[in-house]
C-alpha cells in the first residue's frame, strides 16, 4: 500500500483460485521475544532470516526456520510495515476456521500487533489499526469481518490477548465509518 514500508517476505503464495478477494482481517499480537518491542527479530522471522538463533537467545530456538508471515505489522508507536500484497495470501493464521469455512489464510488478510496476552496495546496502534481498516475496505469491499487469531483457533491461540480492546476499536471503526464489526464478547 502507498505511504507504508514494504518489505516483502517470501513466505507468501497466491490465493486459490476463487478466493483472490479477502473477505476477513485476522489481528495477532506477536512480540519477539516475549514481552520486548522495538527489536529486529519481528522482521526476522518474516523475512526468513531467523534462521538459526543466536546462542544467547536460546528463547528464539523454537522459531529458527518457521515460515510464516503476515501483510502488515502495526509496531508498539504505530509505525506500519507491510510485508506481503494484499492480493497474495500470507501465512498468519495456521490451522483455522472462520464461519464454517477452514484455511483463513485463503480469503483473510493478517495484521500484526506488537505486543503479548502480558500488555495492552498502545494509543498509535489503535489509531494506526483503524486507518489501516479505512485503507483495506476502500480497497477491497469485499471485507466483511474481523476477528482474532483467538477466534480463529480457539484452544490454540490467545492472540491479541485479553488485553485487546475491541469495544475500543469498534467504537473508532463506527466513527471512521468502517463497516467491519469486531467479535462480540
Amino acid at each position: 500500500m502507498a505511504g507504508l514500508v514494504f518489505r516483502p517476505s517470501p513466505h507468501v503464495d497466491a490465493r486459490p483460485a476463487g478466493l483472490e478477494a479477502p473477505e476477513l482481517v485476522v489481528l495477532h499480537g506477536i512480540s519477539l521475544p516475549e514481552g520486548r518491542y522495538g527489536g529486529s527479530e519481528i522482521d526476522d522471522l518474516f523475512m526468513g532470516r531467523l534462521l538459526q538463533p543466536p546462542l544467547d537467545r536460546p528463547e528464539l530456538a523454537d522459531l529458527a526456520g518457521l515460515r510464516v508471515s503476515s501483510h502488515f505489522l502495526i509496531r508498539r508507536g504505530g509505525a506500519t510495515v507491510q510485508y506481503v500484497d494484499t492480493a497474495q495470501r500470507a501465512w498468519h493464521a495456521g490451522v483455522s476456521s472462520f464461519g464454517g469455512r477452514e484455511r483463513c489464510n485463503d480469503f483473510s488478510i493478517g495484521i500484526e500487533l506488537e505486543g503479548c496476552d502480558a500488555d495492552g496495546y498502545e494509543d498509535p496502534q489503535y489509531a494506526a489499526l483503524v486507518a489501516l481498516l479505512q485503507r483495506l475496505t476502500q480497497e477491497h469491499p469485499s471485507l466483511r469481518a474481523i476477528a482474532g487469531h483467538c477466534h480463529i483457533a480457539p484452544g490454540r491461540k490467545t492472540d491479541p490477548g485479553p488485553h485487546f480492546d475491541w469495544g475500543r476499536l469498534d467504537l473508532a471503526l463506527r466513527k471512521a465509518g468502517v463497516s467491519l464489526t469486531p467479535p462480540q464478547p
